[in-house]
């Protein structure tokens, strides 16, 4: 049983037994806390007491049930996310649920953990075409052959891998994701990235396959990037163009590297999501590495952060309402239940509920799915559909930075954890916000950062100089942590010292021994 309490403004959650179902297959198990800030494989059934006295009486969604093959022990999974079968709705959900959903995130300090997240474009050595999905299908086969991962399946199709709390995906256009473990330390994270990075090459090189590590594809045009088989990116990738001139460019030519983190309450969670939202222009300057377009300079030197500008404005941005007085856990699902929906999955298939939002979805009223009531399931999926610069699920994500080299896939959780996991840069950063205003925060995000770079006037001086302050923040913090991990901030460091940014270093050569050609960037970012 799980009890979810409220105290002054604060939810935290406590758990004790997870089960998950599929037909009849039924597996239990205990655990003390949710301990993970991506727990997708568990499912938690939630009987709970708050301020309100509301009722959460669901199972938190089994992202994937296991059948065990006698071939080489491995394991075939069902596709993500799963049926409804895994799902046993006692009662309509309401709202209280759905903030109960986000609340049972919390977790006491000592049980933070770092999830990071990071895409790569695949592409043929010989001839720098992206990579067809008959080519991803067989690297994922190698993979899972070589190094004992889980198959992720939809119908026939293989979509990905899992090994433990680790996942490999696809995204829309074939880049390949990696999905990392919750993990105590920025080592451990590091060497993470590092192992996947040789298990994936070690296949790769075998089939004259190579992988860039950049923010936006710097050669192709959309119509020359191949579609992945999954169901969901269909769906989106009909309804962008309605909502935005970008949405297919976000979709099929971009890479990004994100951080997960855990709060320990609703305080903490509001403390992080604001400093998070003020420091994401900062973040998207420091990582910034997309200045090509179709083999010629863009005219920015983040492409990937310009082009969610214009992606769909219901589900991206700064999100202004988080620096309410007001905001908290209820506020985010008060905006997520308005949020335009993309699908339901239902019987092993996306079915298109473009349009309509989740409010709508509670009260029985989708014509997709006409009568029918939504389930946890659901909430969580819809929840992945949405794409601010900071997003709350039962953790916070970190989504302003650009795809890049290995050094910086470690650089950029080292970064929000000295920052964050601190309390002492923690209260430094909300001390150095507070008087921004949502005018400000809106201008850097949306008119200058993609384009200027740290070289963003930023009312006295430029975001240089606050990008200094804040790098020394991350390093104390990281210091009093006490794992000797300040060493991971070394490739931003020297961005903060000279100024220039990894786009720059990129036009410098490009305008000198590259000849004015993007080629050599699949060499220089290979790896």
């Amino acid at each position: 049983m799980a009890l979810v309490s409220k105290a002054g403004s604060s939810y935290c959650i406590r758990s004790d037994i997870t089960r998950g179902r599929t037909g009849q297959n039924v597996a239990f198990g205990v655990v003390n806390n949710v301990e993970a800030p991506i727990m997708k494989e568990k499912s938690i059934k939630i009987s709970s007491l708050s301020c309100k006295n509301a009722r959460v009486a669901q199972f938190f969604p089994l992202e994937t049930v296991g059948f065990r093959s006698k071939r080489r022990n491995s394991v075939i999974v069902a596709a993500s996310p799963p049926t409804e079968d895994a799902l046993i709705a006692t009662e309509p959900l309401t709202k209280q649920d759905l903030v109960g959903y986000l609340a049972s995130g919390c977790k006491s300090k000592e049980k933070w953990r770092i999830g990071t997240e990071h895409e790569k474009f695949g592409f043929e050595i010989k001839t720098l075409r992206p990579m067809k999905y008959e080519q991803i299908a067989e690297l994922l086969n190698g993979i899972s052959e070589r190094f004992d991962w889980e198959k992720v399946m939809e119908g026939d199709k293989i979509i990905g891998l899992k090994q433990g709390k680790q996942s490999i995906s696809l995204e829309p256009g074939g880049q390949f994701e990696l999905s990392g473990a919750p993990l105590e330390t920025l080592h451990q994270t590091c060497a993470e990235v590092n192992s996947h990075l040789y298990q994936v090459k070690a296949v790769a090189e075998e089939m004259g396959i190579g992988f860039l590590g950049i923010g936006f594809q710097p050669k192709l045009g959309l119509k020359d990037i191949p579609v992945m088989p999954k169901g969901r990116y269909e769906i989106m990738r009909n309804y962008m163009p309605k909502v935005g001139s970008l949405g297919l460019d976000m979709m099929f030519r971009t890479c990004t590297v994100q951080v997960n983190l855990d709060f320990s309450s609703e305080a903490d969670m509001i403390r992080k999501f604001r400093a998070g939202l003020a420091l994401q222009p900062i973040a998207t300057a420091l990582f910034a590495n997309s200045p090509f377009t179709e083999g010629k300079p863009n005219g920015y030197l983040s492409m990937r952060s310009q082009i969610w500008t214009d992606t769909d404005k219901d589900r991206t941005g700064m999100l202004p309402f988080v620096f309410d007085d007001s905001f908290g856990f209820e506020q985010y699902v008060d905006y997520a239940l308005d949020v335009p929906m993309y699908f339901v999955y239902r019987k092993k298939k996306y079915i298109d509920c473009t349009g309509m939002t989740f409010r709508d979805f509670m009260a029985g009223k989708l014509p997709c799915i006409p009568g029918e009531l939504p389930n946890l399931n659901d909430w969580e999926n819809h929840l992945t559909t949405i794409f601010p610069e900071v997003r709350l699920k039962r953790y916070l994500e970190m989504r302003g930075a650009d795809g890049g080299p290995w050094r910086r896939l470690c650089a950029l959780p080292a970064f929000w954890v000295g920052l964050l996991y601190d309390e002492v840069s923690l209260q430094s950063i909300l001390d150095m916000t507070v008087d921004w205003t949502s005018e400000e925060r809106e201008m850097l995000r949306n008119k200058q950062v993609p384009k200027t770079g740290l070289k963003t006037p930023f009312r006295d001086g430029l975001l240089w100089h606050i990008a200094e302050d804040v790098l020394k923040l991350a390093k104390d913090g990281l210091e009093r942590r006490g794992f000797k991990e300040s060493g991971f901030l070394n490739e931003v460091a020297e961005v903060v010292r000279t100024g220039v940014t990894p786009a720059e270093k990129l036009l410098e050569l490009y305008n000198g021994k590259w000849g004015q050609s993007v080629d050599p960037v699949f060499e220089e970012l290979l790896y």
